[in-house]
């Protein structure tokens, strides 16, 4: 972990994958994750842990599939969401987006139950893989 201040904006600029998840830095047991996002993410689920995420930039679309029936929350810049643990849901961002994140350390970006993954992602990181 860092002793100094950590600026997103760089963090940002230093990297162009989509859907990859990058460490900035850690609280306690909990990795602090910033992603640059466009298109769909697969249904997924963390069966043990909330997720949390915050929008820096753009808009962040997060579908879930709750008891009552599906939804969709539209989250704009600086807007947050948990999605509770167990909760198939499926982010997206039709025009990008960059999105912070606090997961437990080791959290697979796939989440512990998933669609099939396409051929285009890494299957136990969730990464897109380079074309």
């Amino acid at each position: 972990m860092s002793n100094q201040p950590i600026s997103l904006r760089q963090a940002l600029d230093s990297f162009d994958a989509l859907w990859s998840p990058r460490i900035v830095t850690h609280v306690n047991d909990y990795d602090v994750r910033i992603a640059k996002v466009e298109g769909e993410h697969i249904w997924h689920a963390h069966d043990d842990t909330d997720e949390f995420f915050l929008v820096l930039d753009g808009e962040l679309h997060i579908s879930s599939r709750e008891p009552e029936g599906e939804r969709t929350v539209l989250l704009r810049q600086g807007a947050v969401f948990t999605v509770p643990a167990g909760t198939e849901h499926k982010p997206y961002a039709p025009s990008g987006a960059a999105i912070l994140m606090f997961e437990p350390t080791g959290t697979p970006t796939v989440g512990d139950r998933h669609d099939e993954i396409p051929a285009h992602v890494d299957a136990t990181t969730g990464h897109i893989l380079d074309a």
